[in-house]
């Protein structure tokens, strides 16, 4: 990344200037809730049902017919097929014919990449990133996997040798990476009025912009080309400021609709926003939740009680058998 990416030519700006720099690059989203898409085929728009058949039929019609995605057959009227289907369909905005190119790409990707056993694979040399770098935790309050990405730890050059140091490397952390999301995928539904997407949140406290470069544009291209519509809310928090230069390079590949479900909260903001989506039982402790990695030794987390207190007003909670008192 060149040196116009850098910081220090915005330093002698003021912070009004810089919020107004970034708010005018990042489109923010205004609501906390994000409404499902339908994947019942009688309520979609009849020129989308037409184009769902005529996806079908060309499909049937090459040499992917009888190919299964996440354990669906493609074809044959189950109706999880419907809901795969209409996700390739929505990225290429309907186009049955870029639809087709796109699903049939991800097939021949998904067989040399052997996704379908990759859940199961024992990737050697990434146990120390687990739960830190890239990992599914809990549910957002719609029933969404939620998958965390922390890169942070990668400012160490060593640890960035160590997983970046070169193209063989970098492979290897995308099979890892990949992995990470199969695995959140799995937790799908892939049901008409089922949850059928993740939630995605990125710390961006610490990452290295300029080195992950190359990574972050592989990983971006890789999901966008092979898991089209699996991401429901794309939350990034810690945002510096600068962030809004990287953000203008990233725009112009990322769809609108990509681009539509975007959450970014600034530096110390994370458990304000995180609690919008997610209950705090489901929060990692490290962003002001309650959920630590062996919590799920002991079965699912015990929901948390959620209250305001006003200004001046006197409150009496019990906590485990310890009496706290808030005025």
């Amino acid at each position: 990344m060149d040196s116009s990416l850098s910081p220090t030519p915005f330093d002698h700006q003021n912070t009004e200037t810089k919020k107004t720099f970034m708010t005018s690059l990042i489109p923010l989203r205004s609501s906390n809730h994000f409404k499902e898409d339908t994947y019942f085929v009688s309520e979609v728009k009849p020129s989308e049902a037409k184009s769902l058949q005529d996806l079908k039929h060309k499909l049937s019609s090459s040499s992917f017919a009888s190919s299964s995605m996440w354990g669906v057959p493609l074809l044959g009227g189950d109706d999880r097929a419907d809901v795969i289907l209409l996700k390739f369909l929505r990225a290429r905005d309907f186009k049955v014919g870029d639809s087709l190119r796109m699903l049939e790409k991800c097939l021949e990707w998904r067989e040399e990449f052997k996704t379908e056993k990759l859940t199961e694979e024992d990737l050697l040399g990434f146990k120390d990133l687990e739960g830190k770098v890239a990992y599914m935790r809990g549910y957002d309050r719609e029933g969404h996997p939620v998958c965390y990405n922390a890169y942070g730890v990668f400012k160490e050059r060593e640890m960035y040798e160590r997983v970046f140091g070169d193209e063989e490397k970098l492979d290897k952390f995308l099979r890892w990476r990949v992995q990470v999301l199969e695995r959140g995928v799995k937790l799908l539904h892939f049901k008409p009025g089922g949850v059928n997407s993740i939630i995605q949140v990125t710390d961006l406290k610490d990452m290295p912009k300029r080195e992950l470069r190359v990574a972050s544009n592989k990983i971006l291209s890789l999901f966008q080309d092979n898991y089209p519509e699996m991401v429901a809310t794309k939350i990034f928090i810690n945002v510096p400021w600068y962030f809004s230069v990287i953000y203008s390079m990233f725009s112009p590949f990322l769809t609108h609709r990509t681009k539509s479900k975007f959450v970014m909260s600034k530096e110390g903001n994370a458990a304000e926003t995180l609690y919008k989506f997610i209950r705090p039982e489901d929060i990692p402790v490290q962003y002001g939740g309650l959920s630590r990695p062996t919590d799920s030794q002991n079965g699912p987390p015990k929901p948390a009680s959620e209250f305001s207190i006003k200004g001046g007003e006197k409150v009496n909670i019990q906590i485990e058998g310890i009496e706290v008192i808030y005025q």
